[in-house]
């Protein structure tokens, strides 16, 4: 997926880092550190040459209880910095809730608005509808000053998800682009320490809308809750910052808001690629007349617990279950029919010989190419990895051709495309082989 920034493109298959640059005298974690324009700018210039690949520049502290700052006084701030790093070919992103700071800072060169208040104002919509920027759509329950009184959803997860659904339907009906939209979950703003771990544990949700999703968890308060830390020093909390941007990068997060470049990067780069593993079964062991499907199920239900034995891999989504017509032997039974976003370090041809492991212990027969099956994994995807051998071909040949692996892999990844840069949907729905049907 590509993230489009004014002249900048993203993609968002490595995780990409945006520093951040706090030009205020009061922000929680380093407060007046940088309010001086040579300052800020130097610090920026090193951020970016410690990985960085956006700056993140702020004007108005949006900590809880933090005042409300004018636009005058915050575009003050802000100007010079933007400016100068915009003219020095760095990406900048202005971290601001006011339209006319967002239309100054683009027209002083940023190239991304990032409005922790969700694009709710009518004039930053035209802002962004009227630009080439990025934005970052976060979440956040009431207004700074008032959004940690007693914080309350009836499922924080379902609740957030549903509010960014909306927003970004918002802006694109609006007509801004959809690869212009990142969206931000909103931790700490306006939830509760357990709400916002309850958040973080669940990123791959926020990916099933179908934009790069950030993680902006830097040196949050909820960490010392998480993590039993004593240390009142927002920087302390810089090592578990950078270990919660993995975990939320192994769920499927790409976009990494930091305030410390080198930790976070060196701790990204123990990131696994993703593998996607399509599962199918059409022979039922064990079933009474009539419950067929249930037994199949229960079938791909086995080998999942299985593929949670896995080395050095973890399950990170799961699609539901699908049923399905017989693709190329047409004279047997349907199939019942899932996906599995996995991470794993597991090299793609040992990964083979795992699954057929789990194929076997399970009764799969080999003698009828496409025939009967009680159970069939296919690697569909290994990311980074593109090649034909007679033993294993990646991304999967027929991938794009087949209807029961395309629904059940959009389901969690919409848009995804294959590492050969071949877009899954590629081929029309009425052209696929393996008709799939949702299952309840």
């Amino acid at each position: 997926m590509i993230w489009k920034c004014d002249t900048y493109e993203f993609d968002t298959g490595t995780p990409i880092i945006m520093g951040v640059l706090n030009v205020t005298p009061d922000s929680f974690s380093d407060g007046g550190q940088f309010a001086d324009v040579e300052a800020a700018v130097a610090h920026a210039r090193q951020m970016v040459e410690q990985g960085a690949a956006i700056i993140d520049v702020g004007g108005e502290s949006t900590r809880p209880g933090a005042r409300e700052v004018a636009p005058a006084e915050e575009w003050d701030r802000i100007g010079n910095v933007v400016a100068q790093l915009a003219s020095q070919g760095i990406c900048v992103s202005v971290d601001t809730r006011h339209a006319q700071v967002a239309r100054r800072a683009v027209e002083a060169g940023a190239s991304i608005i990032n409005d922790v208040s969700g694009f709710r104002d009518a004039a930053m919509v035209e802002v962004a509808r009227t630009s080439d920027a990025g934005l970052v759509v976060m979440h956040m329950q009431g207004t700074p000053d008032t959004m940690q009184d007693a914080p309350a959803y009836a499922d924080v997860v379902d609740d957030v998800r549903a509010w960014l659904r909306q927003r970004t339907d918002a802006l694109m009906s609006a007509g801004i682009a959809h690869d212009r939209i990142c969206i931000d979950p909103g931790p700490g703003f306006g939830k509760t320490p357990q709400q916002t771990i309850e958040l973080m544990r669940n990123i791959h949700e926020f990916v099933r809308l179908g934009f790069p999703v950030m993680a902006a968890v830097s040196r949050k308060s909820f960490l010392a809750h998480a993590y039993k830390l004593d240390d009142p020093d927002p920087k302390a909390r810089d090592a578990v910052s950078a270990v919660e941007a993995l975990m939320a990068c192994e769920l499927g997060a790409s976009v990494v808001r930091t305030h410390n470049v080198v930790e976070t990067a060196t701790m990204l780069a123990q990131l696994r690629p993703y593998v996607i593993l399509s599962l199918g079964s059409n022979v039922a062991l064990v079933a009474e007349p009539g419950e067929e499907q249930e037994a199949k199920i229960a079938q791909i239900n086995h080998a999942i617990g299985r593929l949670c034995q896995l080395p050095d891999s973890q399950i990170i989504d799961m699609a539901s279950f699908y049923e399905s017509e017989p693709a190329y032997v047409t004279d047997q039974d349907a199939f019942v029919n899932t996906a599995v976003l996995l991470r794993s370090g597991i090299p793609p041809r040992e990964l083979l010989g795992y699954l057929h492991r789990i194929e076997d212990s399970l009764g799969r027969v080999r003698e009828r190419e496409n025939g009967p099956r009680t159970l069939d994994i296919d690697i569909v995807d290994y990311q980074m990895y593109a090649f034909n051998a007679d033993d294993l071909q990646l991304p999967h040949l027929r991938a794009t051709e087949r209807d029961f692996v395309v629904k059940p892999v959009r389901e969690m990844l919409p848009g995804h495309v294959l590492a050969d840069g071949t877009p899954l949907a590629s081929v029309p729905e009425e052209s696929r082989v393996g008709r799939a049907w949702k299952i309840g």
